[in-house]
């Protein structure tokens, strides 16, 4: 059973955790790298809060990469109550976010995310509380063992709160990260992704913060093995080439569906750590398919056809 937690210091006991979360991620992304290291931007929001963005960059593996935390509120607005369908008096939110773009096509890029959201009432009482998150892996080249490795990881970590969730998260995850215009292509390989979770007399708050400790700090013990076994593979030009196709779809899933993204741009968020989840470099080429039967062409038709991985 997960330990009980003072609703008194939820709040609290949530934001030390993200930024915690946030300094030992970062070292550990450091570390891997050997050359780059974060550098963070403190930031302010007008209307409520602010954040720390962390971004790495130019290193020896990682081209282009952030971990991010922010903590905001403010008062419910018009907008969000016609576009976000958020009714209420005020809001707040806390949450850590990461998107890492490795230079090395051989090297997955990975986008992690977890998050708290709070509701209030006009006389400052609790209206309603959610959790979201998940992580999940975008390789540009097949490897098995590694989307086995990655996977597995958070069938451990889900298992170790409920054993319903993983395979639940893991749906809502092939589901979420989807380009729908592109004939159900997805963005990656996969992983968990879960939202709007309310906790309740069966799952108590306490259970959804050990979910997101179990996964938020798993995300080391998921991607740091893949990018070690990886981070020295030689590549060609064609290789680039097909990284920075795929890194277009990336593009197009964050700035078109993403919730995330949607949900900072109508909030007033911060622009520049908002879309620092974009890659540096992107390809767009008309009408572009890779060869049938090629390694290319292996990863897109992984990226068409989910599949059950552990």
């Amino acid at each position: 059973m997960p330990e009980a937690i003072s609703e008194n210091t939820v709040k609290e006991d949530w934001i030390s955790f993200i930024h915690d979360l946030q300094n030992k991620i970062c070292a550990a992304l450091e570390a891997s790298d050997g050359k780059a290291v974060f550098v963070e931007d403190k930031w302010e929001r007008p209307e409520g809060g602010g954040g720390k963005t962390r971004v790495i960059a130019n290193g020896n593996v990682f081209e282009k990469g952030g971990v991010n935390t922010s903590i905001v509120y403010g008062e419910v607005t018009p907008m969000m109550r016609s576009q976000l369908k958020i009714d209420g008096h005020s809001w707040f939110a806390c949450g850590l976010s990461l998107v890492i773009h490795p230079y090395n096509p051989f090297v997955p890029t990975v986008h992690c995310n977890y998050r708290m959201f709070e509701l209030y009432n006009e006389d400052g009482s609790l209206a309603d509380r959610w959790f979201g998150g998940g992580t999940d892996i975008t390789p540009y080249y097949l490897d098995e063992a590694d989307v086995t490795h990655f996977h597995r990881t958070y069938k451990n970590a889900c298992d170790q709160v409920d054993p319903s969730f993983f395979p639940a998260f893991k749906e809502h995850c092939d589901q979420y990260f989807v380009n729908w215009h592109r004939n159900e292509e997805r963005r990656g390989l996969g992983g968990i992704f879960y939202d709007y979770q309310r906790p309740s007399e069966d799952k108590p708050v306490a259970l959804w913060f050990d979910l997101a400790r179990a996964c938020g700090y798993g995300f080391i013990d998921a991607y740091i093995p893949i990018v070690e076994k990886n981070k020295n593979a030689g590549f060609t030009p064609a290789n680039k080439h097909w990284q920075e196709i795929r890194r277009g779809r990336y593009t197009e899933f964050n700035l078109v569906h993403d919730r995330g993204t949607i949900f900072g741009l109508k909030t007033n968020g911060r622009i520049e750590s908002i879309l620092m989840s974009l890659p540096p470099t992107v390809r767009f080429e008309y009408n572009y398919y890779p060869e049938p039967g090629s390694e290319e062409d292996k990863l897109f038709q992984a990226c068409l056809h989910p599949r059950d991985w552990v």
